[in-house]
């Protein structure tokens, strides 16, 4: 398998940019459901609403002579900032870090009247991130049974401080921003002048730099405008899908290729689905369109401006079902106008540009598309629309490597066993090769989240990995001991991280032996605690003996088992007689061994339990059968049975030591011919020196 990797033409400041970007739309695309929310119920409810509610709309008296409440100002006011601070602190450190930054943002809600939405992006990671520091500053030095009491009582004191600041501080300097930001827009909108961002908007999207003004920017402009003149032009600037649905009709009359070929499904995606970086690659086929899409955009933007059209709350995503759901009641026209506008001069000077163009870029979209992932750093959810699934399949996972390998996880059901092993093997190799920084961890699939570069699985488990992990580069094997997929990650860490270091050309063979003496100091150099990111790491190897997950007890030289099922029975015996787990854990290993196979090749099987079976978990431990004739493991022949059961990721030294020692076959010859218990557990204790 050969798989693609992009040199990736960045600048620091872009790729800065682009970040802050992607962190602020962290915060608002999750909680978008609730803007629609409030949306709705503005368009629908607020006085000139198409359903005029005062109670809910929030306008008039009630029979006592009070005026209305409604929910309508309550949700811009107090959900959607709280919603949204508490994702910021939530992203920074979990969900402390997240009530810790809501409870911070109800001060800067309180000390001004203007929907702190701005407060929120600044004070929600703002207090996860200082409750993070504050947290380092005792761990490890409170006395067992008063962590629940520092822990909630910092937490508390600490939110309180931010909210006090908050309301002191920071909501007078977000009140002036805020009104320093609608006077610009207010005097661009006044001169005529607002159509000119189209010149900054349309090719900062194509560069992903779109969420750093939409989300950080617009939005929360938007809402205000929206609150006070009932919509808001802010929402269109940059959610109009005209520009681009403009440049795709053009390719579909006047392309050639797999441009014009693809273009008809792109459209659709596009227009109706909402995604807009889908024509992205066809404009970097052809850099001049972006003409076309500034012309489309200032043309939409002009249109709203003399209409006085607008739209109640954002539209994300950017489909025209979305806009017209938003739109406000009195401006439909005015919207729909600046949609087709936008599209028709968008298509004129994307046809004109086409037309007259020698090189219609008909060979280069798959190119476009791969610089377009590069850019924006990852798999592009959409690209296989664009080159489809035939080039996919020839880099054999489906994925284009954006980026160095930096992270690679192994993924099992359960994240103890086989998973652990394969991480083991694979972390001996990429560090022999000149990688120790290159972090190889494990994990349940049910942990996995879309953070990795690489993705290792069994090939039954792949289908369930993909979803959790898209932008990831993923392998199937069937063998965690000695896969050859091993050498081709091995190869792509090689070329991906020698590619940014410019030392290699993308795709240049670059010998081991080249690599490892161009990192003498990195090789080395240990691989970093601390850094699994949520999944595994091997521990060290000096516990074992402290730990007592090895026993002398717990390892048998002749196993008496006669088939796998029973081999499983005489390997979870062995942990129940430890009282390491109950009965119902051996049925789980039972059922994880008829949903995937733990045969690890070697002559090795590592039965444990489902991921749901760690609840009957008592305390970490390893059984170790041998079975000199072998025995049948669903096809495969097996001399080695070792039963795991893991908590805390105790147990990972142990299956490091233990695929050290099946990785060599000197040493797997050696055990097989121990005499006696202790020979065994001096052979592993000689690995793990």
């Amino acid at each position: 398998m050969a798989t693609e990797t992009v040199a990736k033409p960045r600048t620091s400041v872009r790729v800065g940019v682009q970040k802050f970007g992607t962190f602020l739309s962290g915060m608002i695309m999750p909680n978008i459901g609730a803007f629609i929310a409030w949306g709705l119920i503005t368009a629908l409810f607020i006085e000139k609403g198409w359903i005029p509610v005062a109670e809910l709309g929030g306008f008039g008296t009630n029979a006592e002579g009070e005026p209305n409440g409604g929910i309508v100002g309550p949700m811009v006011t107090y959900l959607l900032p709280i919603l949204i601070a508490y994702t910021g602190g939530r992203m920074v450190y979990d969900v402390r870090g997240g009530v810790v930054g809501a409870i911070a943002t109800m001060g800067v809600i309180a000390g001004t009247d203007s929907p702190m939405f701005i407060g929120a992006m600044i004070m929600g990671p703002l207090g996860g991130w200082t409750m993070k520091q504050i947290d380092r500053l005792w761990d490890g030095k409170i006395r067992p049974g008063f962590e629940m009491l520092v822990n909630n009582f910092s937490a508390g004191i600490w939110g309180a401080a931010l909210a006090l600041g908050g309301f002191y501080g920071l909501s007078w300097v977000v009140q002036r921003f805020t009104e320093g930001a609608g006077a610009v827009v207010g005097f661009l909108v006044n001169n005529g002048l607002l159509p000119l961002t189209s010149i900054f908007i349309e090719p900062a999207k194509v560069l992903f730099l779109n969420n750093a003004i939409n989300h950080g920017v617009l939005t929360p402009l938007g809402i205000q405008q929206s609150l006070d003149q009932g919509k808001s032009i802010l929402f269109l600037l940059e959610a109009n899908p005209g520009p681009g649905f403009g440049i795709l009709l053009a390719y579909m009359f006047f392309g050639r290729g797999a441009a014009k070929a693809s273009a008809p499904g792109a459209a659709v995606i596009h227009f109706l689905g909402g995604i807009h970086e889908i024509y992205f690659p066809y404009v970097l086929m052809k850099p001049i369109l972006i003409l076309a899409a500034i012309g489309g955009g200032m043309t939409g933007i002009a249109t709203l401006a003399i209409t006085n059209s607008g739209l109640v709350a954002p539209a994300a995503p950017g489909s025209i079902i979305a806009v017209l759901a938003q739109t406000s009641r009195d401006s439909y026209v005015g919207v729909i106008l600046a949609v087709v506008l936008a599209t028709a001069v968008s298509f004129l000077i994307a046809s004109l540009i086409l037309r007259t163009s020698k090189n219609k870029g008909e060979d280069d979209l798959s190119a476009a598309t791969s610089r377009m992932e590069a850019m924006k750093g990852k798999k592009s959810s959409v690209s296989s629309a664009l080159v489809g699934d035939e080039s996919a399949a020839g880099r054999g996972e489906g994925t284009v490597l954006t980026r160095p390998v930096r992270n690679i996880v192994f993924a099992c059901d359960a994240g103890m066993g086989s998973s652990a092993m394969g991480a083991s093997v694979l972390r001996n190799k990429i560090k022999a090769a000149g990688f120790p920084d290159v972090k190889v961890t494990n994990s349940a699939i049910a942990n996995l989240s879309d953070t990795y570069d690489v993705v290792v699985t069994h090939q039954d488990l792949t289908e369930r990995a993909q979803p959790r992990t898209s932008s990831a580069v993923h392998y199937s094997v069937d063998n965690f001991m000695n896969s050859p997929k091993y050498d081709e990650i091995v190869e792509l860490v090689r070329t991906s991280n020698d590619a940014e270091a410019g030392g290699a050309a993308v795709g240049e063979s670059t010998t081991p032996e080249t690599t490892a003496g161009a990192r003498p100091a990195a090789a080395a150099t240990p691989a970093a605690p601390g850094t699994s990111h949520g999944a595994h790491a091997a521990e060290p190897a000096t516990a074992v003996e402290g730990k007592g997950v090895l026993l002398a007890e717990s390892v048998k030289l002749n196993g008496s088992a006669q088939d796998r099922d029973s081999a499983i029975d005489e390997a979870g015996q062995l942990l129940l007689d430890r009282d390491a787990v109950d009965v119902s854990y051996v049925h789980a290993m039972h059922e994880r061994e008829e949903s995937v196979s733990t045969y690890m090749g070697s002559f090795l099987a590592i039965p444990h339990g489902t991921n749901d079976a760690k609840d009957h978990i008592k305390h970490s431990a390893v059984s170790i059968v041998r079975y000199p004739e072998g025995i049948d493991w669903g096809g495969k022949q097996v001399k080695f049975v070792v039963g795991v059961a893991g908590l805390n990721n105790e147990h990972l030294h142990i299956l490091s030591s233990i695929a050290k020692i099946f990785t060599n076959k000197a040493q797997v010859a050696r055990l097989e011919e121990a005499t006696t218990v202790e020979e065994v557990l001096e052979l592993f204790g000689k690995v793990n020196a």
